[in-house]
């Protein structure tokens, strides 16, 4: 019998490919439990392998169903794929519809397709904190694939781009507004667009309103990637412009699976591209970086706060709630008090 209560015990049936030890060990990384870390030092030289997938965009662009017939391509082409869906939290509640497994269904009971919602619990980029580690263990659990389907909620869906190797960013006629790139501030990040719903009227104008952004030009996603609020990354030579990749525009109707296939195969040319431009290395450094800035800043918060009584820090958020001390300079007062020190 499998011992799922130790490190050991659930590393080896995962890596055997038992889904309910996968399940368990990502249950572990999201509630942040004491086997958490254990289980990401023990699995993180594993992973490496798979590709992973960004899918964003403005909501009612069919981004679920879109994933749902991307996978299935996937899986006729004999590949595996897990897929974490995004889903968002109540401001007030804390709870989360999680619905988005239900518009997968015709995935469920396929044993190369493994599903996981994931709550954004508060997290502003529509990504949940926990997302990076769960993209790592389904990596080293073995998947070809891995397809992050965001939220969907604008501006700061950006934030796929520190965690997918190719991002597609979905857009959809009809949503009153001819591009919602262009308002969300998402097209710099995309290496591809999938116009969905393509059936609709008024999807040649969405197609021509992309070429024409595209036409004018957009700064290499990585150059731009989170405006500098990453740790230093040394950044290669510009590529020449005749081998800049340019985002293809893939017209596609994902209730009927129309389009799907050649998704999948422009996925697959940049994965490619990615490979032989050296592109994969640099954004698996800018990937490292994000992380790392990301967990030294949730570490040093957590230091800061357990070593400052908290008398004194209700004394500080009153007297900025009463506007006697502006917040910068009540940071600079909690990092410098010998409390904190």
């Amino acid at each position: 019998m499998m011992d799922f209560t130790t490190v050991s015990g659930l590393t080896e049936a995962l890596l055997a490919g038992n889904r309910r030890a996968l399940s368990r060990v990502i249950s572990h990384i999201e509630n942040n439990t004491d086997l958490a870390r254990p289980l990401l030092a023990a699995l993180y030289p594993l992973a490496g392998k798979a590709h992973i997938i960004g899918v964003t965009g403005s909501p009612g662009t069919g981004k679920s169903t879109l994933v749902n017939a991307l996978a299935g391509v996937y899986r006729q082409r004999g590949l595996t794929v897990g897929v974490i869906a995004i889903d968002p939290t109540s401001p007030f509640s804390g709870g989360a519809l999680l619905g988005d497994r239900v518009r997968m269904r015709d995935l469920a009971g396929d044993p190369g397709v493994f599903i996981r919602s994931m709550a954004t619990r508060g997290s502003l980029g529509g990504l949940a904190q926990a997302t990076a580690d769960v993209i790592m263990v389904l990596d080293a659990a073995g998947f070809d694939r891995i397809i992050i389907e965001t939220v969907g909620v604008g501006q700061s869906e950006v934030e796929i781009a520190s965690a997918a190797y190719t991002t597609v960013v979905v857009e959809a006629p009809g949503l009153g507004d001819e591009v919602q790139a262009i308002k969300a501030g998402v097209l710099e990040i995309a290496d591809i667009f999938a116009v969905n719903k393509a059936d609709r009227e008024g999807v040649d104008r969405t197609v021509m309103a992309l070429k024409m952004m595209l036409s004018l030009g957009a700064p290499e996603k990585l150059q731009m990637m989170h405006h500098g609020r990453m740790l230093p990354v040394e950044m290669p030579q510009a590529r020449s412009e005749d081998n800049a990749w340019t985002p293809p525009i893939i017209k596609t109707i994902a209730v009927s699976g129309e389009g799907a296939a050649e998704l999948a195969d422009a996925i697959e040319n940049h994965r490619l591209y990615l490979e032989q431009s050296g592109g994969r290395i640099l954004r698996d450094r800018l990937r490292a970086a994000t992380e790392l800035r990301m967990i030294l800043r949730d570490y040093l918060l957590e230091e800061l706060l357990a070593r400052t009584p908290q008398e004194s820090l209700q004394h500080i958020i009153d007297a900025v709630a009463r506007r006697e001390m502006d917040p910068y300079t009540a940071v600079q007062r909690l990092v410098h008090s010998p409390a904190a020190s």
